[in-house]
């Protein structure tokens, strides 16, 4: 019997280092180091695409100058964004100003309200694979924001914006709160509800629906996001990493860019 248990351990052990050469033994998380450097509170929310678990409980409450770990499972696909201008627990439908999911701080698999600036991103923990994310203003814009992999690199980082895009937004585009103050900018496409805009139906080809003058305002403010939904060249980033950060207001909301504006 102890023969056969000495065999057996043998087996396994070989077994385990079959899998760690061949790359199938793997940390099964990924990590988001995500960053508030906005001059005011956001509530960063998660939301899981279909059969992916929720993150971070879909939200939380994340101060200015603070980084919160939020770990995904390997292969996890979903959307993150920023809240702005949230009151909880005031039993409202709608909690936050922008980016709201039904009035809850963890928002548990809901997407929120456009107009709000989305992190699209599938990730692999598997580093002999690629992850795939982008930033999209497809539905519009509430704040900026920068994605880079832990060990940064050019070729794997989504820069900020040149300017902040709630200055230049265009009237018609704008979301006011009470205070009648500009927190978020609408796409074409949310405000209008055109096929033109939203790149569907005969306009549902890149050679049928180009740029328009409001999709070139958002590409003129945040050149490495996606500005309408056929957006050339892509602004999809791929790159292999177990760690990316995630910051909100990025240093200068243009600095990146050796332009500063405020």
């Amino acid at each position: 019997m102890k023969l056969l248990g000495n065999s057996y351990f043998a087996l396994l052990l070989f077994l385990l280092w079959h899998f760690v050469l061949s790359g199938q033994v793997l940390g099964t998380d990924v990590t988001f180091h995500v960053h508030n450097k906005c001059p005011f509170s956001i509530w960063p929310a998660t939301a899981s695409n279909t059969g992916q678990p929720v993150i971070a409980d879909g939200g939380f409450y994340l101060p200015s100058g603070e980084t919160e770990l939020v770990t995904a499972p390997w292969s996890w696909s979903g959307r993150i964004w920023a809240r702005t201008g949230c009151i909880f627990g005031s039993n409202l439908k709608q909690a936050c100003e922008t980016g709201d999911c039904d009035g809850r701080l963890e928002c548990n698999g809901l997407i929120g309200t456009p107009p709000v600036t989305l992190v699209e991103i599938t990730v692999q923990a598997d580093k002999t694979k690629l992850s795939f994310y982008d930033v999209s203003l497809v539905d519009g814009y509430n704040l900026p924001v920068m994605v880079t992999t832990k060990q940064a690199s050019p070729k794997c980082t989504i820069k900020g914006c040149v300017d902040n895009l709630k200055s230049s937004c265009p009237q018609e585009l704008q979301v006011l709160n009470k205070k009648r103050q500009v927190v978020a900018c609408k796409s074409a496409c949310l405000a209008f509800n055109l096929d033109s805009f939203c790149c569907r139906n005969e306009f549902g080809t890149p050679e049928k629906c180009k740029p328009s003058l409001y999709s070139k305002t958002f590409k003129e403010a945040c050149p490495a996001y996606y500005s309408y939904a056929f957006d050339m060249p892509t602004p999809l980033v791929t790159c292999s990493s177990t760690d990316f950060v995630i910051t909100f207001c990025p240093s200068g909301w243009g600095e990146d860019y050796q332009h500063s504006s405020t």
